[in-house]
């Protein structure tokens, strides 16, 4: 793709692709079968070894100034504890999520007292939920190695972060941020909006697109 574009005097969409590239080595390791997250995680166990490590969703995007990932090891360094992302939700949506129950907090430092994946309606402990950023330390693996099967007959994080809160301390953050949920139909769509909106150049194109719909939209 490189050679192609430097071929064809691209230089500028060339500068992008490498810059992305550099960034950071990139490895792969595949889950053979969709058995959940904590199962995903556990894959790349031999590759991670004996040290913290982060996990990020995809399908969870913040934006802020300071990334959200940077904002957990920055608690990560105060705390020598895992540490995992959290935002407050809706009520009625906390069966959608691992929730926490807070024990005591340090303004957005929370201790973890519990955590629970996916509560029954009206039974979360909170309304705090975790939002795809964590900084787990090895000992994870510990509990990840049982392979139990928790809710939605997966082997979940949230259900091994439970275990390790039993020996070591675990924390959560409500981070600083607006975060966007790609992981659903109309999240994806509003996210792509959005993000477009922010550039310069698609921008007065996409708001004269929009208003075209709503002018449409109006008229039917």
């Amino acid at each position: 793709m490189e050679r192609n574009l430097e071929e064809k005097g691209k230089l500028d969409l060339l500068e992008e692709v490498r810059y992305s590239s550099n960034l950071g080595n990139i490895h792969f390791i595949r889950q053979k079968e969709p058995k959940g997250l904590g199962h995903a995680v556990w894959c790349a166990r031999n590759f991670i070894g004996d040290e913290p490590f982060a996990v990020l969703l995809g399908d969870d995007i913040v934006r802020n100034d300071t990334p959200c990932l940077k904002q957990l090891i920055e608690q990560y360094e105060e705390t020598l504890s895992s540490v995992i992302g959290v935002q407050r939700v809706p009520e009625e949506e906390t069966h959608r999520y691992g929730v926490i129950e807070p024990l005591n907090n340090r303004g957005r430092l929370y201790e973890v007292k519990s955590l629970v994946e996916k509560p029954p309606q009206g039974t979360a402990p909170s309304n705090l939920a975790i939002i795809g950023r964590y900084v787990l330390t090895p000992e994870i693996f510990r509990f990840l190695d049982k392979q139990k099967i928790g809710a939605g007959g997966e082997i979940q994080l949230t259900d091994a972060i439970a275990e390790l809160n039993q020996i070591q301390r675990v924390f959560a953050y409500e981070f600083e941020g607006s975060r966007h949920d790609v992981g659903e139909k109309f999240g994806f769509i509003t996210t792509t909006i959005e993000f477009a909106l922010q550039d310069e150049e698609l921008r007065p194109k996409l708001l004269e697109f929009l208003q075209d719909v709503l002018k449409r939209e109006e008229v039917e």
